[in-house]
């Protein structure tokens, strides 16, 4: 199975905003599929639990596929997916999750959390990229202490054998910061800046690398 593996190396550091802008540019030229495998905090309307993120990334893409196809694990809880899923009685396996991720297409899949965050019984998003055996885009936001972020979860997926193909800084806020030249000093891994000011040079740089992936 080709694809991306979406991952932060926190919550709220914009895994799915990232996400969107990757899809679209890949549904340029692929067609390309979405898994959002699992979702916590999801909006319960009406009795009917919506996955905010997963929503986002399908209308991102050029494949219309339905919302429980695209994310078929939904918890209203706002923990871990593994907490969640544990509270309602549900045993959900690794074997749940790359079996909720199989696709023929290109497929743009973006985890729970970050690398180390509990998806499922005794496993991490690492785990279900390790299975799915594709190269990782790591999202760290673009803030002082990026360059801890950064480096930590760099080692931690060395130690899982995963292979990040890129790492963006996700420059929420304008800053003068200078993390991505910091980050550069330690590591060989692509780094690409996005802000949106200067969306163009961020999907100029992306696109060289998506070649090759």
């Amino acid at each position: 199975m080709k694809g991306l593996f979406i991952s932060g190396s926190d919550t709220n550091v914009g895994k799915t905003f990232i996400a969107q802008h990757l899809i679209r540019l890949l549904s340029s030229t692929l067609k390309v599929s979405v898994r959002k495998p699992v979702e916590s905090d999801c909006e319960n309307q009406n009795g009917q639990l919506i996955p905010k993120d997963a929503l986002l990334l399908s209308k991102a893409c050029n494949i219309n596929e339905p919302i429980d196809k695209v994310c078929r694990y939904k918890f209203e809880a706002c923990s871990s997916a593994q907490m969640a899923s544990q509270a309602l009685g549900l045993k959900l396996t690794l074997d749940d999750l790359v079996d909720a991720c199989m696709v023929d297409e290109f497929v743009v899949v973006e985890g729970a959390g970050g690398l180390l965050s509990p998806i499922a019984i005794q496993a991490l998003n690492s785990d279900l990229i390790q299975v799915l055996d594709m190269p990782v885009v790591l999202v760290v936001k673009d803030e002082l202490g990026a360059v801890n972020q950064a480096l930590l979860s760099i080692n931690a997926a060395q130690r899982y054998g995963l292979n990040i193909s890129m790492l963006v800084l996700n420059q929420i806020q304008p800053n003068l910061l200078k993390n991505a030249q910091e980050i550069a000093q330690y590591t060989d891994i692509n780094i690409n800046v996005f802000n949106q000011d200067d969306l163009a040079a961020f999907e100029s740089q992306v696109e060289k690398i998506l070649l090759v992936i």
